[in-house]
C-alpha cells in the first residue's frame, strides 16, 4: 500500500493549498465588495469571475439578512469544514498506507 499513500497525501496537501489559496480569493472579494470599485475594474471581473459561481449555488440555501450577503462566510466556514474536518481523515488514511 507505500504506493498508494504517497499519491493520496501528495493529493491531499494539493487540494488543502487549493482551498486555502480559494479562501484568501473570497476573503479579497469581501474586502472588495466593501469597498465597491469600478465592476470593470479587471481585478474585479477575476474576483466575481472565481467566486460568483459558488456564491450562486450557496445562495440558494444561506439566508439573506438585510442588506448582509452571508455567502461569503458560508463558504469561508464550509471551506474551513473541508480543510480541518475531512483532509485530516484523507491524510491519516494516506500516512497509514505508508506506514508512517
Amino acid at each position: 500500500m507505500y504506493v498508494l499513500g504517497h499519491p493520496l497525501l501528495a493529493l491531499v496537501d494539493i487540494l488543502d493549498g487549493l482551498l486555502f489559496l480559494y479562501s484568501i480569493i473570497i476573503i479579497a472579494s469581501a474586502v472588495v465588495s466593501w469597498l465597491r470599485p469600478s465592476p470593470n475594474h479587471p481585478a474585479v471581473r477575476i474576483l466575481n469571475m472565481l467566486t460568483l459561481p459558488l456564491y450562486m449555488r450557496m445562495r440558494r440555501f444561506v439566508p439573506r439578512a438585510d442588506y448582509i450577503d452571508l455567502t461569503p462566510l458560508a463558504a469561508l466556514l464550509a471551506i474551513m469544514f473541508i480543510r480541518m474536518g475531512i483532509l485530516p481523515i484523507f491524510r491519516t488514511f494516506a500516512l497509514n498506507l505508508i506506514g508512517g
